[in-house]
C-alpha cells in the first residue's frame, strides 16, 4: 500500500493512459459482483489509511450543502443562518448551496472541526462503501491521484480482477 500522497500524484500522472484502459474494462463487469468486490476492497484498505495524516479531500473538494445540513450547522456553532450563509457558503446554480472555501473553513490540523456534524458528501468519501460503483468512475478517477484510499483500492481492483497492467520499465 502506498501512503504518500506525493507518490501517489506522480504515480497516478503515469498511470492515466492505463486507467483509461482500466475504465473501460470495468464496464464490462456484473455491477453487483463489481460493487461486491469494490466493497471487500475498501473494507480492506480504509482502515489502513489515517485520513488525519492526509485531509487532502477537505483540501481540495467542493462540498455541497442541503439546506437542512447549513440549517443544523447553524444551530451547532450558534450563529445565525444568515449569518452562516455569508460567512461559509456560496450559492451556485439552481439554489445550490456550495463550501464557499477550498480549503474547507472546518479543516483544522487535518481534522474536520465539525466531524460530528459534517455534511453527507464529507461523510460519504471517498464513497467506495456505496451501490453502483460503476456509475461514479469518473469521479473515483478525478480523485484518485488525491486520495491515498481510492488510490489503492483501485490498484487492487486491477490485481483483483487480472487487469492488464502497462509496463513500467
Amino acid at each position: 500500500m502506498i501512503h504518500d500522497l506525493a507518490s501517489i500524484q506522480v504515480l497516478s500522472l503515469g498511470l492515466e493512459a492505463e486507467n483509461i484502459r482500466f475504465r473501460a474494462f470495468l464496464g464490462g463487469f456484473d455491477s453487483d459482483a463489481l460493487d461486491q468486490t469494490v466493497f471487500e476492497l475498501d473494507q480492506l484498505i480504509s482502515p489502513k489509511v489515517d485520513c488525519t495524516q492526509c485531509g487532502n479531500c477537505c483540501k481540495s473538494l467542493m462540498i455541497t450543502v442541503s439546506e437542512p445540513e447549513a440549517e443544523h450547522l447553524a444551530e451547532v456553532l450558534e450563529v445565525e443562518r444568515t449569518q452562516f450563509d455569508k460567512q461559509y457558503l456560496e450559492k451556485g446554480m439552481h439554489g445550490l448551496m456550495l463550501i464557499n472555501a477550498i480549503p474547507c473553513h472546518f479543516l483544522s490540523e487535518n481534522k474536520c472541526s465539525v466531524y460530528e456534524h459534517r455534511f453527507e458528501g464529507c461523510r460519504e468519501f471517498p464513497a467506495l462503501h456505496l451501490p453502483n460503483f460503476q456509475k461514479r468512475l469518473f469521479t473515483h478517477f478525478m480523485h484518485y491521484g488525491r486520495c491515498p484510499i481510492i488510490f489503492n483500492v483501485m490498484e487492487q481492483l486491477k490485481t483483483k480482477l487480472l487487469f492488464e497492467k502497462q509496463d513500467h520499465d
